[in-house]
């Protein structure tokens, strides 16, 4: 707009150029009704063509014109996006122009699942993760150790299921399930080609419920039917001799303190003043479980740990009141898979009494604490909140627990073996890993093969004849895949079922009885 500074003033208004004078005149009324009629009709065709553009936006959007698709594309994707909304805008993708995405159902719980895990992988932190609703459930069970089962244990190793141990009490125990059986078929289904979980869900149900398991043992075929029951199962203790008690300890879970009382009962009843203390294997659990069974060694108000927060301060944990009686020595056993609360109970109490002495191998080493936090739909997140401090200051983060006696389990148990196919066969001068592997159970299982280098020598065979004739199985000459598998099977029975080669427990005999 221009201004002027007398009475005749000039104005450009919606580009007709009008004249006005002072003063009015009949000409000038109808000049100035012709003006505000087409005014009002210029404002009316913008909001037309405004109401047009918008409508065949939102008509494009929804049908979009095929001719205008690759232009649509095209401006959307030259389109830069905002650095500080990277989240959203990925979403934004994923959920509208992701090829893949109208193919999976809930696409939206997808994504937020896989965004979740990937702000929790991380190199410094790898115990902090996002958890789905069935992943917290056997985060639980995997502590707890209950769920409704048979209460076995097993390793799928290469395509064989093998039951390890059989908890004492539980159903399959009942039954007669042994450790070293194979598990064949649930319920008339081949196991062949399943992963442990595909077994687990098929072996756990209902309460009360009837599974039928086809397991090989030694060799042979054994069917045995399971009835379901809930499973709880943390520690596990039995009398070593007349002057030494032997407890297992698998988890720290609620229960545990209350599942050693009755073991602990047990070996006052038999005046037990010596006890062998087992957390290989061990990988942790709970903080206040922890606390419970430190207390059953250490008296009442005595600091068996303490955790320390990012910002330095730092939050002593004393046991409670509960010591149940004294003992003359404690040996605990531990090994590489020994971490978090069961190396907090170790070093507890390593260093408040003076009659615990360590013995196995070199301990995990998590010196960490974290707590888990609930979603509404069952989810959760566990992170790190602080690390932890055994009494004395030892962190043992990435570093471990140093035996007091450093005693390594026998090679043939240690060793991971890999299988063999159906169709492979071999004999006398083969060589093989699966050689190797026979040489080494056999030497195990007291049947001398001469050498360990899985070259198949005369005394190999001769040593497999032996073995099969006193399982009552057939040989002749050829090592099969089924005769491979009784004989690892067989090492696995005899390394849960027997003291024989625990090279381990024999030396915690041996401290506490020298």
């Amino acid at each position: 707009m221009v201004d002027l500074d007398s009475d005749n003033k000039l104005a450009n208004t919606d580009g007709i150029r009008v004249m006005q004078f002072s003063g009015t005149s009949r000409e000038d009324e109808e000049l100035a009704k012709t003006v505000k009629r087409v005014k009002r009709t210029r404002i009316a065709l913008v909001i037309l063509l405004i109401a047009g553009l918008l409508a065949g936006w939102i008509i494009g959007s929804f049908f979009p014109a095929p001719g205008t698709a690759a232009m649509r594309r095209d401006i959307r994707n030259s389109q830069s996006m905002n650095a500080s909304d990277k989240i959203n805008a990925a979403f934004d993708i994923m959920e509208n122009d992701w090829f893949f995405g109208s193919e999976i159902e809930d696409l939206d719980t997808r994504l937020s699942d896989q965004a979740l895990r990937g702000i929790f992988a991380n190199e410094e932190d790898p115990h902090s993760e996002y958890m789905s609703a069935e992943e917290v459930l056997d985060f639980r069970q995997s502590i707890d150790r209950d769920f409704v089962g048979i209460g076995v244990e097993f390793i799928s190793n290469n395509g064989i299921n093998i039951v390890t141990k059989v908890f004492r009490g539980a159903p399959a125990d009942l039954a007669g399930v042994q450790p070293g059986d194979i598990i064949a078929a649930v319920d008339g289904e081949d196991t062949e080609g399943m992963n442990s979980t595909d077994i687990k869900e098929r072996v756990q149900g209902e309460e009360g419920t009837d599974v039928t398991i086809s397991f090989m043992r030694q060799g042979e075929p054994v069917e045995i039917t399971i009835t379901r029951a809930a499973i709880s199962a943390t520690a596990y203790g039995r009398i070593l001799d007349e002057k030494t008690g032997y407890l297992q300890l698998y988890q720290f879970g609620t229960g545990t303190a209350e599942e050693i009382d009755r073991y602990l009962a047990e070996f006052r009843a038999a005046d037990i003043h010596k006890l062998v203390i087992d957390l290989r294997d061990n990988g942790g659990g709970y903080l206040d479980a922890l606390a419970q069974v430190a207390s059953r060694f250490l008296e009442g108000g005595t600091l068996c740990m303490v955790q320390e927060y990012s910002d330095g301060t730092q939050e002593n944990i004393y046991t409670q009141s509960g010591f149940t009686q004294d003992y003359s020595g404690i040996v605990i056993l531990i090994n590489e898979n020994t971490a978090s609360a069961s190396e907090v109970f170790t070093l507890a109490m390593k260093e408040q009494r003076d009659d615990v002495t360590v013995v196995g191998t070199k301990s995990y080493g998590k010196g960490t604490v974290q707590i888990t936090r609930m979603f509404t739909d069952g989810s959760a997140i566990k992170y790190t909140t602080s690390k932890w401090l055994s009494p004395e200051g030892v962190w043992v983060n990435r570093v471990g627990i140093d035996p007091d006696e450093e005693v390594p389990v026998p090679e043939a148990v240690a060793r991971v073996y890999l299988g063999m196919e159906e169709e492979e066969e071999y004999k006398v001068d083969s060589v093989s890993l699966a050689n190797e592997d026979i040489q080494a159970a056999l030497g195990y299982l007291g049947y001398d093969c001469g050498r360990t280098d899985g070259y198949f020598n005369e005394a190999t065979s001769q040593a497999l004849a032996k073995f099969a004739a006193d399982n009552e199985l057939s040989f002749d000459g050829t090592l099969t895949k089924d005769l491979y598998e009784a004989v690892v099977s067989a090492l696995i029975l005899d390394w849960n079922t027997t003291d024989v080669h625990d090279t381990q427990l024999h030396k915690a005999q041996e401290i506490l009885n020298g």
